[in-house]
Order: C-alpha cells, then sequence, then structure tokens
C-alpha cells in the first residue's frame, strides 16, 4: 500500500470511526510486543505495556478469535496469519501514530479540546483542501446529533465552502447564518452562499446578511437605525452558539478586503500575520486591527460554545498559529504540513 492510499484510508477512518485510532494502535502495539517476546504470558505483557489486565484480556480474546495469536502453557505467540499482519500493519500505523502525535502536541501546546489533521499539503493537493471540509462536516453532524436547538455561524472561503458541498443530513433543530457580511468578488466562497448551500443540504433555516464586510462605522450604525430586518439577522448572528470559520494571512486577507496601501502598511509594520472574523492577528495572538462589521467579532467568541477553526496548508501555519493563541478556539481541523509548521514555530 502506497502513501497515498495510506492517507485515503487514515482520513476515511478519522471521518467514520476516529475512536478506532486507539483500538487500532493498542492491538498492533500488543502484536508487535508478543512479536518481540514470544512466547510471553499475559501478566508479563500487560506490565511491559503499562495495560491494566482487564483490557489486555480483552484485546488478546479477540485477536485469538481472530486467528491471530495462539494460547500455551508457556505463554502466547503469533500465528503465521499474525505475523503477516503485523507487517502489513507496520507502514499504516507508524504513519497514522505520526499524524496522531501531531495531534496530541497541538491540543496540549495550545490547550485545544481536540484537533484533527489530515494528511498531506493543501497549498499543493486541493483535495486536502476537501478532506479538511468534510472532516469539519462530520464535526458539525455530531454536534447537531443531540437534537437542540442550534445556531450555526459559518465565514466565507475555499474550506468552508468544501465543508457545506460534503455534508449530508437532516438536521431541521438548526438555523444556519453567515458569521459576516460579504467579502470578495466570488459569490461562492461568501458566508452567505456557503450559509445557503449548508442549510439546504441539512434541510434547515437560513438567514442572510446582504451588507458588505467592510464599510464604514457610519454606514453601519445608519443601518442599524434604520433596517429592523438587518437587526433581528443580527441579533440571531449574535447569538449563535456553533461558529465554524477559517482562518487566512494577514496581507493576503486585506488585499481581499480591498484595504487601502497605508492599512496595508500599518498591519506589515505591527507584525500581523494572520486573519479571522475581520480581525489581524500578531503571531503571539494580539489583535491589531480589526474592520467595521455587522457580524461576529473575536470579542463575542467568549459566550460562543463551539468555536472551530478550519484551514490547512504549509503556508498558513504563521497565520493560524496567530488566530489559535487569541484563545478563543476549541476545535482545530488542520493538514499535516500547517500542524508541523506550527509545531516548528512552537518550538523555536
Amino acid at each position: 500500500m502506497d502513501k497515498i492510499d495510506l492517507d485515503k484510508v487514515i482520513n476515511l477512518q478519522k471521518k467514520l470511526v476516529p475512536e478506532m485510532v486507539q483500538l487500532l494502535t493498542e492491538r498492533y502495539s500488543i502484536l508487535r510486543q508478543i512479536s518481540h517476546d514470544q512466547p510471553i504470558g499475559r501478566r508479563s505483557l500487560a506490565k511491559k505495556l503499562e495495560f491494566s489486565e482487564r483490557t489486555l484480556r480483552s484485546h488478546v480474546d479477540f485477536l485469538k478469535e481472530a486467528g491471530l495469536l495462539d494460547f500455551s502453557l508457556t505463554g502466547m505467540t503469533l500465528t503465521a496469519e499474525g505475523d503477516v499482519l503485523l507487517q502489513e500493519l507496520r507502514g499504516y500505523v507508524n504513519r497514522l501514530q505520526k499524524l496522531s502525535s501531531l495531534e496530541t502536541v497541538l491540543l496540549e501546546k495550545l490547550q485545544l479540546k481536540k484537533v484533527v489533521v489530515i494528511p498531506g499539503n493543501a497549498d499543493e493537493d486541493p483535495v486536502v483542501v476537501q478532506e479538511i471540509g468534510r472532516v469539519a462536516a462530520g464535526i458539525l453532524l455530531r454536534l447537531l446529533a443531540d437534537r437542540k436547538q442550534h445556531i450555526v455561524a459559518v465565514t466565507g472561503g475555499t474550506t468552508l465552502a468544501a465543508m457545506a458541498e460534503n455534508i449530508y443530513g437532516r438536521q431541521t433543530n438548526a438555523t444556519i447564518v453567515p458569521a459576516r457580511g460579504g467579502l470578495g468578488d466570488k459569490i461562492e466562497l461568501q458566508a452567505n452562499t456557503i450559509a445557503t448551500v449548508l442549510a439546504r443540504r441539512l434541510k434547515t433555516k437560513y438567514l442572510q446578511l446582504y451588507v458588505p464586510d467592510s464599510v464604514s462605522e457610519e454606514i453601519l450604525n445608519k443601518i442599524l437605525d434604520e433596517d429592523e430586518g438587518v437587526k433581528q439577522v443580527i441579533n440571531t448572528i449574535k447569538s449563535a452558539d456553533i461558529l465554524i470559520h477559517g482562518m487566512g494571512e494577514a496581507l493576503v486577507m486585506a488585499k481581499k478586503r480591498g484595504v487601502d496601501a497605508a492599512l496595508a502598511r500599518r498591519l506589515k509594520a505591527e507584525g500581523a500575520e494572520g486573519e479571522a472574523l475581520g480581525q489581524y492577528f500578531r503571531i503571539d495572538g494580539k489583535v491589531v486591527y480589526s474592520t467595521d462589521s455587522l457580524g461576529l467579532m473575536v470579542n463575542d467568541l467568549d459566550r460562543i460554545q463551539t468555536v472551530i477553526g478550519v484551514a490547512g496548508g504549509r503556508s498558513k501555519g504563521r497565520a493560524i498559529l496567530s488566530v489559535l493563541r487569541n484563545g478563543h478556539e476549541h476545535i482545530l481541523v488542520t493538514d499535516e504540513a500547517a500542524a508541523r509548521e506550527i509545531i516548528k514555530l512552537l518550538q523555536s
């Protein structure tokens, strides 16, 4: 099985049975240890692997029933089939454990509740963006499965569009809203469009915010004073309990927003690295500039129950870290290249 096939299998497993990672690695470690020390008794094996005897008994009974282990008075040994399977699993488990170790480091260093790392580099392979979107879609479906009423806010961008395109179900308990106003000239990547696609695929309600993302504070105040409909949409957005947002490179996003040359120079001078929700962050997580908007902003995030950040690509490593260090994220879905770059930055 080549690397590409391994990555496909890992992606499928992360989407369908994420709890199988631990189960698979534990049973693999049992087969590997028995291979080294056979014949070996249960008590000695449990001690070496630091498993409880009860946990080990459950695993080895399964492996015996599967025809992978033999039991005798001298201890456990691998069958011929068990030995072949161990060799076939080695490359897959090594790859899986490397990704799992990246997830563990990010969880601990950035104090997140959940991290999912997809194999690959979104900078080089558009399929990786689709995979990040698919995993984010799975996470959202699990959050909505409690059948409670939820307000889900989404931003724009390629990865969020991939999430919307790869979600299926019937979640009529949710209301989908754009987290911010419109940005850029690609309609299909704007938050309004993504909210609409997501809601239609979930067969549920949605609201639209027909206000550009960058307008003056004076105009924003005038809109709120004169348009009751917009005010009601804003109140709903501000009540979101789930937010899924992208993260971008500060200067790239500033260009998309059409900021003037003076502001672009200021962002660069102040060390802006990342952008999310119209806020620009330094590498230490401090906000250096905020755009005026009627949608969600960083100071709204403390009361949102679940905040999910999605982005990938080695080039976005610094940007993602700058947003995460602001301390509002709960869940991160990213790719291997970005994860390695983030960890490299954390260690430097």
